[in-house]
């Protein structure tokens, strides 16, 4: 039944590669392993996976870095990343967050619940695909949905996927209050934990990079786009 899947798990610990490993295929998915972040890269670009499940502290390149790279590879926009982790930090969730991950997975971790987390993770990507139009244009913004890719006034703007995820939600339907609870819900997934930091950090820096004018603060209650 997931046999069209594609996983690449990533992770420094051989033991961890293999029970992960093992318990995936047990489920019918194609699973590619990588021992280091450089590794991961080179398999990614050829096997173009639906799901990364990546290792934060590796040597030499870490799971940040390798995140950052991925997120900067055209093909590789829409790939789902997890991190994998044993910290629980505030600002290592942060930071990953701001380079492009999708959601965290804490080990130790049983194999059901990591079954379950994988399955969620699926059903999320391509969120912004279900959009009948891969194109938007308003008030000299164009969104573009097929390569990631915002254009103003002729200049391109790349974005990291959450950042463009949650400009292109919020600018889906303009004038329309989009509460937290809603932002959270389609751009981060009701599965992931995040505060109301996250998305004050990613709309703090779409401001910064599209202008103070587009995303209006309903104080209490969420953002709009206005143009």
């Amino acid at each position: 039944m997931n046999s069209k899947y594609k996983i690449l798990l990533v992770d420094d610990e051989p033991d961890i590669l293999e029970f992960l490993s093992y318990n995936l295929k047990k489920e019918g998915y194609n699973v590619y392993t990588a021992g280091n972040g450089k590794e991961a890269l080179a398999i990614a670009k050829v096997e173009n996976p639906h799901l990364i499940i990546l290792d934060v502290m590796m040597p030499d390149m870490d799971g940040i870095e390798t995140c950052r790279e991925i997120r900067e590879i055209p093909g590789l926009k829409n790939v789902m990343i997890a991190f994998l982790t044993a910290r629980n930090e505030d600002y290592s969730q942060i930071a990953g967050f701001d380079v492009g991950a999708d959601d965290y997975i804490n080990k130790p971790i049983k194999p059901r619940v990591l079954t379950s987390r994988i399955k969620a993770l699926l059903r999320r990507s391509g969120t912004t695909e279900s959009v009948s139009s891969d194109k938007v244009d308003m008030g000299g913004i164009r969104i573009d949905r097929e390569r990631y890719l915002v254009i103003q006034d002729g200049v391109e703007i790349n974005l990291p996927k959450k950042e463009f995820e949650l400009l292109d939600l919020l600018a889906s339907k303009p004038g329309k209050v989009f509460t937290r609870e809603v932002i959270l819900d389609k751009v981060w997934g009701g599965d992931v934990v995040v505060g109301d930091r996250t998305i004050d950090v990613h709309i703090r820096k779409l401001r910064e990079k599209l202008g103070e004018d587009f995303i209006r603060t309903v104080k209490g209650i969420g953002y709009t786009f206005e143009f």
